[in-house]
């Protein structure tokens, strides 16, 4: 049984919410933020570091919602996959992959294709350049008589209207190496929707597998084209290139070998579900595949998976629930996965958490409202809180983060001002029923939507991140700089009484 006698505490995570000494482009600074202004000022407040080698990436790569989730919930540094597989790269693992390179030594011997399919980008949140080149090279040197690219088109984590300079890069690539041939593109609108849009990725499988889609010789004539339309890269429709009139350069059949190549997995499912995993009762008719994951896409898949997750062990989640204290994740439909498996250090979703409640999409895109489920997700913590429940409630606020990637300046303030609104009634009634409210960030984005050249910035950056305490009864408690996300954990054990286990290596950023 749960201890009910324990002081409620809500951790808030409001993504995006970093900190920068200019307004010049500051979603944060340019916002009305009455209930936030109160906490800056009233109670205890520090910097955290939240990018590079504080959260497990390159040093001087700025931070993300999955690095930072994963971070704070372990209490400890975490490599993320996307170190681990650049680092396998580096040392020679990669190519050597016992997973990888029977496969593709195999294709060769067969004399079948392969085919590549992910994202065309370097904005490295999903996939990378160097995995794709990597296996070019490994395909080059074993032999494999053909390969093909399935490329997915970004826009959204690097500058839109830059898929033509990807797929010029690309095609570079490929003459330097010798081998590879572009035979399908489409935006990640179809070939990378996570929310159960089954109708887009129908459009991405019957472009790969029936050559369905517009045709063309050139692909970036066709996705130039495709801009003149105003179709910005992300919504680009699946576009089949041919190698003569009514020709397509390759379709996927029996036989052949796939490997998707992005490191993340949410994003990936459904394509690779669609296309690789046997079904009862499915409409559709799909050939008989080798298919081969990057990382794990979802364990219930049973593909083989080059890079198999790391779980990590003693998490926060973990902790609390080891000490009979109830833990809450609440968070709005894109962003559960990162208050679920990211925060457990990669376990099974609901694995450490007494309750876990997600909210129904709302029918729109994911930017078109800058509120993005903010007032449902205050009200679902209000509702426990007022019913008497107490535990550790996870909150996650990511409507400025969201806001902030369309690049615009405007609805980042607006969306700043729903979430602040938000956060301040969920403070007051954590306060009223006698508890605490963390307030923090996953990771920086909206405090610098203007870059240096003074153009629009709709990344994420290199600047740190707030940590408030909200507790009326520790009136003479301060909080030490030059801390970091990992930290966060920690604290919060600290504050519970709960000893913090030796793989924990954050710490307890009081000052008491």
């Amino acid at each position: 049984m749960f201890n009910e006698k324990r002081r409620p505490v809500a951790l808030i995570l409001l993504d995006g919410w970093g900190i920068s000494d200019s307004t010049v482009g500051n979603a944060v600074a340019l916002a009305h933020t009455p209930y936030y202004d109160e906490i800056c000022a009233r109670f205890p407040r520090t910097e955290l570091a939240a990018s590079g080698e504080y959260v497990g990436l390159a040093n001087g790569t700025a931070g993300s919602a999955e690095a930072g989730h994963l971070n704070i919930g372990a209490g400890r540094v975490v490599q993320t996959e996307v170190t681990r597989i650049a680092r396998a790269v580096r040392n020679g693992e990669f190519e050597n992959n016992p997973v990888l390179q029977p496969a593709i030594a195999n294709a060769a011997a067969v004399g079948k294709p392969l085919h590549l399919i992910g994202l065309l980008s370097d904005g490295g949140i999903h996939s990378s350049p160097e995995n794709l080149y990597t296996l070019l090279r490994m395909a080059k040197r074993a032999g494999v008589r053909e390969v093909f690219i399935h490329g997915i088109l970004d826009g959204r984590d690097v500058p839109p209207r830059t898929a033509d300079i990807y797929i010029e890069a690309l095609e570079i690539k490929m003459a330097d190496i010798g081998i590879g041939t572009i035979a399908t593109l489409c935006g990640r609108f179809f070939g990378m929707d996570s929310g159960e849009n089954w109708e887009r990725t129908a459009r991405a499988f019957t472009m790969l597998i029936h050559a369905e889609g517009e045709r063309a010789f050139d692909a970036r004539t066709a996705i130039r084209n495709s801009f003149l339309r105003g179709i910005a890269d992300e919504f680009i429709a699946p576009i089949v290139l041919e190698k003569d009139t009514g020709v397509p350069v390759a379709t996927i059949a029996d036989g052949d070998l796939v490997i998707f190549f992005n490191h993340r997995a949410d994003t990936m499912r459904q394509l690779a579900r669609s296309l690789a995993v046997p079904e009862i009762g499915q409409a559709m008719t799909k050939p008989t595949i080798d298919a081969i994951c990057l990382t794990e896409y979802d364990h219930s898949f049973n593909l083989p998976v080059a890079f198999m997750p790391e779980t990590e062990g003693s998490v926060l989640g973990q902790v609390l629930a080891g000490n009979q204290i109830a833990n809450y994740r609440v968070a709005g439909t894109d962003r559960f996965p990162h208050v679920t498996s990211f925060f457990n250090g990669g376990a099974d979703a609901t694995i450490y958490e007494c309750g876990a409640h997600v909210e129904l999409p709302t029918g729109h895109h994911r930017d078109s409202e800058p509120e993005m489920e903010s007032f449902k997700i205050a009200d679902r913590v209000l509702q426990h809180v007022k019913s008497g429940e107490t535990g550790v409630f996870v909150v996650n606020f990511s409507a400025a983060a969201i806001a902030a990637e369309t690049g615009s300046l405007e609805r980042t303030i607006e969306a700043v001002q729903y979430v602040d609104t938000c956060l301040g009634g969920v403070v007051e009634k954590i306060q009223e029923a006698g508890g605490i409210s963390v307030v923090t960030a996953s990771h920086a984005s909206c405090e610098q939507m203007i870059d240096a050249n003074g153009k629009p910035n709709r990344f994420t950056t290199l600047n740190p991140v707030p940590l408030h305490i909200v507790d009326d009864q520790a009136k003479h408690v301060g909080l030490m700089n030059g801390g970091s996300l990992c930290d966060v954990a920690p604290t919060i054990l600290g504050m519970l009484g709960v000893e913090k286990p030796g793989n924990m290596t954050g710490i307890d950023l009081r000052v008491i």
